[in-house]
């Protein structure tokens, strides 16, 4: 399947919703047979075979659908960044998240995705955004659950887990 052949962002998410019970079935089916370093090779794979003439500045579905997480390190560059005084910016973009110690965005869409379609941090992402959807991070065996949510809004992840059911013949 070539890049261009993905499923279009507008449709991923009714598609993943259609496929909601098969998805959690295959989660279970690689949370027993999966090898983990083997699975986490795939996902590397696939991620940069995907990825690669991917343009997420043309989906943006990941900003459209969460608000962005800010370490305190973060927030201090992402203020400079903005050549804003560190209390301002906590104060108009963001709410601390007090059970995790980090800082969300107040809005969805994320506040920092600009009507064009591209991130005003863009120099200076922080690291969940960069990161986004974590396939090419290991220790995918366990975060299974992260993925069903990253199929349902992001075009190469859902793209991904399709691929992995062809490689282990799930049906």
């Amino acid at each position: 399947v070539e890049v261009n052949k993905m499923l279009p962002e507008r449709k991923i998410h009714f598609e993943a919703k259609k496929k909601e019970k098969e998805n959690l079935r295959f989660r279970s089916f690689l949370k027993c047979n999966a090898d983990e370093e083997e699975l986490d090779q795939q996902f590397l794979q696939l991620h940069k075979e995907l990825f690669e003439n991917f343009d997420c500045g043309r989906c943006r579905n990941c900003c459209k659908e969460y608000c962005a997480e800010l370490t305190t390190d973060e927030v201090k560059e992402v203020a400079e960044y903005l050549k804003m005084e560190e209390p301002q910016f906590v104060q108009t973009y963001l709410e601390k998240d007090e059970t995790e110690g980090t800082y969300l965005t107040k809005n969805k869409p994320c506040d920092f995705l600009q009507k064009n379609g591209e991130c005003l941090l863009e120099e200076c992402k922080p690291d969940g955004c960069k990161k986004y959807p974590y396939t090419d991070q290991p220790g995918r065996l366990g975060s299974l659950y992260g993925m069903l949510d990253a199929i349902a809004v992001c075009p190469v992840a859902y793209e991904i887990w399709e691929r992995l059911k062809k490689i282990y013949n799930f049906h």
